[in-house]
């Protein structure tokens, strides 16, 4: 039993604990302290992660949970998106009437859970982490009892995540009543004799679909606009930039390694995926008039951008896409960091609200200025160096085809980046009260920034790094 593999879940365990006494001890007025505890924990716990030797390939209770560089890098990011959603959260908390302490450590337990998804090694360890992380999105989609919207959104998160986990269960069941077991070795050994094929495809099927929900891509889409639009914003962006990546790290490995007998097949099913998400997701984009369900919109179609390193199927690609969705984390956080700094102050949310911002909000406009041209792939911001490796990387691989269509709809997205860019720029009739923008959130603005524009100019040593990462797990 190698605690190595177990020592960033422990801590986090412990901080959310932590947490919980804190509440019961600190002061109604005084619970919004427990932010900046938890970001300051969570920042240790990300700084232990990049200096302590975890052990490569080292496993827990006879390989029930595994820990490689894969594996801590995902980790890592998890940490990175609790850090900067926690920041964001501060002063949105501040002002419910209750409840303030639980929803830090609600925060927490959810990056537990999506730890325990990109450990785990076997069904049963994968569903636990599913549920933990679920169950926590589900609590803080609901956080602000008196907004409507926000539960008609937890409604239908927990309806149609209710159906999607139902297909993942019969998938995973149909899987281990063929193989025998629950462990992703002993199901590689069986998908290897070939056996039972149209069973074994329709379990993976199910499988991909259910995890298909969760990183939102058509037509597993239907709740991301909606739940996007309805959730307190701070929960918007770690949806955007927590849920959707744990899900990614559950996917590369069941496509990769456990499905990898089968991954030719399934290959076309992912393609179809990536294809319908990157053309959809992007023209429905357009008319959208509410921000949220905009960037709602935005999301699925890099889901489907971020499918391509999965279906080039190579070190490089798998590289580029670890890189994308660093920079997809800095850039989501960067916009929801202005939207909530906007929200909190005016109560308002549609792209015609964000009028003459360049002169309420300096910082603010130039935060959600770079982290929309970055989602655009504009340079010199991080986006289209992004873009530009997994592209490329599928032409190498021969789908010319599929980067040409993922550059037409990069191009297409331009179009509703820009409208919002136009509207915080232009001189229209707005109102011209200063907005002021707390330090926690100026903290999340200027990360954001600094990260977006030095992974852009300055990608090398990052897209190394990712590079190194991806050849241990691909060989």
């Amino acid at each position: 039993m190698n605690f190595n593999s177990v020592l960033l879940e422990i801590l986090i365990a412990s901080l959310g604990l932590l947490l919980l006494v804190m509440g019961l001890v600190l002061p109604r007025t005084k619970k919004y302290i427990i932010g900046y505890f938890s970001a300051l924990g969570l920042l240790g716990i990300l700084l232990f992660s990049f200096i302590y030797d975890f052990g490569q390939g080292s496993s827990f209770y006879k390989g029930l949970f595994v820990s490689d560089s894969m594996t801590v890098y995902f980790k890592q990011l998890f940490i990175i998106s609790a850090i900067l959603v926690t920041l964001i959260s501060i002063n949105y908390v501040k002002k419910l009437s209750d409840s303030r302490s639980e929803y830090f450590t609600i925060i927490i337990f959810a990056v537990l859970g999506m730890m325990v998804m990109a450990s785990a090694n076997d069904l049963i360890t994968l569903y636990i982490g599913l549920e933990l992380m679920s169950i926590s999105f589900i609590i803080l989609t609901a956080y602000d009892k008196k907004n409507i919207k926000s539960t008609v959104a937890a409604t239908k998160y927990v309806l149609l995540s209710a159906m999607s986990t139902a297909g993942l269960l019969y998938g995973m069941s149909l899987l281990y009543g063929l193989s025998g077991s629950v462990s992703f070795a002993d199901i590689v050994s069986y998908l290897a004799t070939g056996n039972n094929k149209p069973l074994v495809m329709l379990g993976s099927i199910l499988l991909i679909a259910g995890f298909g929900f969760k990183i939102s891509v058509v037509p597993f889409h239907m709740w991301s606009p909606d739940v996007y639009e309805g959730a307190p914003t701070p929960i918007t962006a770690f949806l955007a930039g927590g849920s959707k990546i744990a899900a990614f790290a559950v996917l590369i490995k069941l496509l990769m390694q456990v499905m990898q007998p089968n991954h030719s097949i399934l290959l076309t099913l992912i393609v179809v995926l990536a294809v319908l998400s990157i053309i959809l997701g992007n023209i429905l984009a357009i008319p959208q008039t509410n921000i949220k369900r905009m960037l709602a919109y935005s999301s699925i179609a890099h889901a489907g951008y971020i499918l391509i390193g999965i279906i080039a199927y190579t070190k490089t690609s798998v590289g580029a896409m670890l890189y994308y969705i660093l920079l997809y984390i800095f850039a989501n956080m960067g916009a929801f960091a202005s939207i909530t700094t906007f929200y909190n102050q005016t109560g308002k949310e549609d792209i015609k609200d964000f009028s003459g911002m360049w002169k309420r909000s300096p910082l603010l406009t130039a935060s959600l200025l770079i982290s929309l041209l970055c989602l655009a792939g504009i340079p010199p911001a991080a986006g289209f160096i992004g873009k530009f490796y997994l592209f490329s990387e599928a032409v190498k691989q021969g789908y010319i085809w599929l980067a040409f269509i993922a550059m037409g709809m990069s191009v297409v997205s331009i179009y509703y980046y820009i409208v919002v860019i136009r509207v915080m720029l232009m001189d229209g009739d707005y109102d011209s009260t200063p907005i002021e923008v707390p330090f926690s959130l100026r903290v999340v603005m200027i990360v954001s920034i600094v990260m977006i524009l030095l992974m852009g100019l300055y990608p090398g040593p990052i897209t190394e790094w990712t590079t190194v990462i991806a050849g241990t797990f691909i060989k």
